[in-house]
């Protein structure tokens, strides 16, 4: 306890993006304060969020928790985006903005996430690095709230203001998949996917609503934040991230499954799936479908699983769980969050967020290959040859059927490129209208469809004459 020092004040550079008035450190004195240094687009930091929630939420009475979201990407120095993403995860404590990392460097913080333990006297105590495990911190933080004694709190209580997100038909929605007539959105601020005609006509609501777990008919089942979709014949498949689970929608009869996901994060063991929900996932983020062989990319574990459908089992394709841009074979290659794939006879394009690169893996060796990008730390907007150009935090890509293109949503940049396979150099699609943090992309009915998700809307592009039509999906 001598060594222990008092909490630094949050600087009047942070900008709190949920309260109507700054925050202070005497608003905290009296319970245990998890400081949580975030990045609000990290896979694994959005984990440790939810796991401070389920923690806020058992010690109510005892733990204040406050996130202080820092930008790795230049885009997310505006306050705006990073408010976008507080409200995607719906994050019910107080969050700061820090554009500058001026709270990162008082607290000599060196990587994300990092949570800062302050006892009721405001004094800093521990500090846990990375992802971990929520047994290990709610062991910290009760040991930590069994010494607190009755203190009066000084200054005036947090107040927290509400959502500024509208109350629009869609919130935040992600994958897009086409069959024949058919558009299916993952509307995943809304828990739910919709199945509509191209028109935007909404057809059928697959899931309640409401976050959940739960298999069955689809006005009982439930999702949380789904985010990428596959369609084949008469099956939806469904990355159910919130609940790190695959799900399977019969689309004849509307009935919801699980494939395999445990509804926690979790290490994967390879082997038969005897059991579905004994099979543990880390944020799935897209899956797609080759044969009888399901992939799964998972942005909280960095790696990509092969589901086989005939004989019941997973394994890994490639990915050692390193958040890294590094080739090679199966385990010897590392990814940086995938969160989206495109498959065309032996070849799987993958979409590496945090690596700002699109990589490709042969399916039968687990061979790993960089077609665009360097690093995570090296982003951009640079057209041209593919050693030379640069995307910034990419979320979705689609595979053109009839040319050698893949269509990539370069969220950071707001904007649309194409990558031209075999040797071709990426450009950017001249589009008429700014996009909002794009995250999904399908191709069909001779146009592309564009999640523009911050913008709560889904788009129809004319790739011939570049006309932009807005999808009145609900309305």
């Amino acid at each position: 306890m001598t060594d222990a020092v008092t909490a630094p004040e949050f600087p009047a550079s942070l900008e709190w993006l949920n309260l109507t008035d700054p925050l202070r450190m005497s608003q905290l004195r009296g319970k245990v304060c998890a400081l949580a240094f975030v990045n609000l687009a990290s896979a694994w930091s959005q984990q440790r969020l939810a796991d401070l929630g389920h923690l806020r939420a058992r010690h109510r009475e005892r733990l204040n928790v406050v996130a202080v979201h820092v930008p790795r990407f230049d885009a997310e120095r505006e306050s705006r985006r990073s408010s976008k993403r507080a409200h995607r995860q719906h994050v019910e404590f107080p969050v700061a903005h820090d554009p500058d990392w001026t709270l990162w460097q008082h607290y000599g913080i060196e990587a994300w996430p990092t949570v800062v333990l302050i006892d009721g006297e405001g004094r800093v105590r521990e500090r846990i690095v990375g992802e971990g495990g929520i047994r290990e911190l709610d062991a910290r933080v009760s040991a930590l709230a069994a010494e607190l004694t009755p203190h009066a709190v000084n200054g005036d209580p947090i107040r927290m203001r509400r959502s500024g997100e509208p109350p629009l038909p869609l919130r935040f929605p992600v994958g897009l998949a086409l069959s024949g007539n058919f558009l299916y959105v993952a509307d995943s601020g809304h828990h739910r996917v919709l199945e509509c005609d191209t028109s935007g006509r909404v057809l059928r609501q697959f899931g309640s609503g409401s976050p959940g777990f739960i298999d069955g008919p689809m006005e009982l089942a439930a999702f949380t934040r789904p985010h990428g979709i596959y369609v084949e014949r008469d099956v939806l498949y469904v990355a159910d991230t919130g609940n790190h689970a695959v799900r399977r929608i019969e689309l004849r009869s509307g009935d919801i499954s699980t494939i395999c996901g445990a509804g926690r994060p979790g290490i994967t063991a390879e082997g038969a799936l005897s059991d579905p929900r004994a099979v543990a996932l880390d944020q799935p983020r897209d899956i797609v479908l080759a044969g009888d062989k399901l992939y799964i990319a998972c942005a909280g574990d960095n790696r990509i699983w092969r589901l086989d459908l005939g004989r019941s089992t997973i394994e890994l394709l490639a990915g050692n769980g390193k958040l890294a841009v590094m080739d090679g074979s199966g385990s010897m290659a590392s990814f940086g969050e995938p969160v989206s794939l495109a498959c065309v006879q032996q070849t799987l394009y993958v979409c590496d967020a945090s690596g700002s690169a699109i990589r490709s893996v042969h399916t039968r060796t687990g061979a790993v290959s960089t077609l665009v990008g360097q690093d995570p730390w090296q982003f951009g907007r640079v057209d041209g040859p593919r050693t030379d150009a640069r995307m910034q935090h990419p979320q979705a890509l689609a595979l053109e059927p009839d040319a050698p293109v893949l269509w990539i949503a370069d969220a950071g940049n707001d904007s649309l490129r194409r990558l031209r396979l075999g040797g071709g150099e990426l450009t950017s699609f001249d589009l008429p209208q700014r996009l909002h943090a794009p995250g999904g992309l399908a191709i069909g009915s001779d146009a592309v469809w564009i999640a523009d998700t911050d913008a709560h809307a889904v788009l129809r592009l004319d790739p011939v004459s570049g006309a932009v039509r807005h999808v009145p999906i609900g309305e």
